[in-house]
């Protein structure tokens, strides 16, 4: 079977996106400036973001949603974008998972607070791999649903299991991390690590895993993040690709001996009005150029202008532009030293 697309599945939420005046301290107020509803997780961000991006290739989506206002809003959006939403069950009796993503209008930065819903039921029974013709599966989030990131009949966890499935089916498989507690992202990650073909991930979780100081007082450590990404392709020999984003820039290593490292885009500060889903975007801009063959150096680029275009909207993709378009406006922003 001659195999092209990128099925995104496993996270699948809606987002509640609130931005306020300045992010509060406890027991004072701030000012809600805006809000909207939009789509949410490393599913609906990756698939929507390569739709963005003009993906010339199948995009699928796959997981679990509600029969309530979110799971029909990821649908609808599903279909305005031409997302193939056969496998992205709505199934009646559960809620939607929902984050309510706070940005601080002054700093881009933003707050997430999470209500599990449907990620408290979703197991590997769930996944169905047979039935696509998608080369790569990419998947998250672990570490915020618990019957997956559990031990599942024999396996490590249900990733383990999901993984399975998919390369039993034939599929490349990418897995996109979520940066809770660091003992927690290395559990999770190094029970799955021996089953995936690529992996992009922050300094932070490249830190975690390795068990090395990749990040400090806040600011990357960047020979921190090569020793890191090293030791990591030394341990997982089945890596084809590891990927590591930071603010300043980021890295990539190939199995063939391949690096590249690019700086990331000068976004004016009046442009930036939220950075909810800037990773999803970075990492959908890098297997996009993957799926297409395209030196490293290329994806990279591509990787952080999609970022950077993310960082326009305090929705997760919507300011997102085809990748000719992503890649002229960060020439003409310019990119970090």
């Amino acid at each position: 079977m001659q195999r092209s697309g990128i099925l995104c599945g496993g996270a699948w939420c809606g987002d509640r996106n609130v931005t306020v005046d300045h992010w509060p301290s406890q027991e004072t107020v701030a000012t809600i400036l805006g809000s909207s509803d939009f789509g949410g997780c490393p599913g609906h961000n990756m698939s929507t973001a390569l739709k963005r991006l003009g993906a010339p290739f199948q995009v699928e989506a796959q997981g679990l949603v509600g029969n309530d206002e979110f799971g029909h809003l990821l649908w609808r959006i599903c279909d305005e974008l031409g997302i193939a939403r056969e496998a992205l069950e709505m199934r009646d009796g559960i809620a939607t998972s929902v984050t309510y993503a706070m940005t601080d209008q002054r700093t881009g930065k933003r707050t997430h607070f999470h209500e599990p819903g449907a990620f408290k039921v979703q197991s590997p029974d769930d996944f169905d791999f047979t039935k696509t013709t998608c080369r790569i599966a990419h998947l998250g989030l672990p570490g915020l649903q618990p019957v997956l990131d559990g031990p599942w009949k024999g396996d490590a966890s249900g990733w383990v299991t999901v993984l399975k499935k998919a390369k039993a089916a034939g599929l490349k498989t990418n897995m996109e991390l979520v940066s809770v507690e660091r003992k927690k992202v290395h559990a999770v990650a190094t029970s799955f690590l021996p089953f995936l073909d690529t992996i992009i991930i922050n300094d932070e979780e490249a830190g975690a895993i390795a068990q090395m100081d990749t990040v400090a007082d806040g600011v990357t450590n960047i020979e921190g993040c090569r020793a890191a990404a090293q030791k990591i392709m030394a341990a997982f020999t089945n890596l084809e690709m590891l990927v590591i984003h930071f603010p300043m820039g980021g890295i990539v290593l190939m199995r063939n001996g391949d690096t590249a490292e690019h700086a990331s885009v000068k976004v004016p500060q009046d442009q930036i009005l939220g950075s909810n889903g800037a990773g999803d975007c970075f990492a959908a801009g890098m297997l996009f150029g993957h799926h297409e063959n395209w030196p490293i150096q290329q994806s990279l680029k591509l990787a952080h202008a999609s970022a950077a275009m993310s960082l326009r909207s305090p929705n997760t993709t919507a300011s997102v532009v085809p990748w000719k378009e992503c890649l002229t406006q960060a020439d003409s922003w310019g990119w970090r030293g």
